[in-house]
């Protein structure tokens, strides 16, 4: 009986180790399949993010540039007409400066024709020139 009994532990045991090694197999299929759809994923997502953030660039470059760009097109520089607002609104270089957003040296080379605003700085002396004496003065007390 106790051959019987061996023989018998010996067929479960045999059989019970087919059924999980068929479905270890399934399993670390499924489980390889899995890993590659996630790494799949992962790089689309990578790629996306990096669409996302040159449109992200390209679009905030354009509002950047529409933001600092002033609206009329045809704005004229003059040093003498900077110097005589200057003189008008009796303002150092250096709060004259503060105003429009520079340093006062830039002023006094702007005011010597040595060199021109850009862009963004014509905006920001058009602004300044329609201040008048108190006005300025308020801004700077503001500051």
């Amino acid at each position: 009986m106790s051959n019987v009994i061996a023989s018998l532990n010996d067929h479960v045991r045999r059989i019970a180790r087919r059924e999980i090694r068929g479905q270890a197999k399934a399993s670390r299929r499924a489980s390889a399949q899995f890993r590659r759809d996630i790494a799949a994923l992962k790089r689309l997502v990578k790629e996306l993010q990096s669409r996302l953030a040159d449109t992200a660039k390209r679009a905030g470059s354009a509002v950047r540039s529409a933001a600092t760009e002033p609206a009329p097109e045809n704005i004229r520089f003059r040093a003498d007409g900077l110097r005589a607002h200057r003189a008008k609104l009796d303002l150092s270089a250096k709060d004259y400066g503060k105003l429009v957003g520079v340093s006062p040296l830039t002023i006094y080379h702007w005011e010597a024709g040595k060199s021109k605003p850009r862009r963004k700085q014509l905006a920001s002396l058009l602004s300044v020139r329609s201040l008048g004496k108190r006005e300025a003065i308020k801004l700077l007390a503001d500051e």
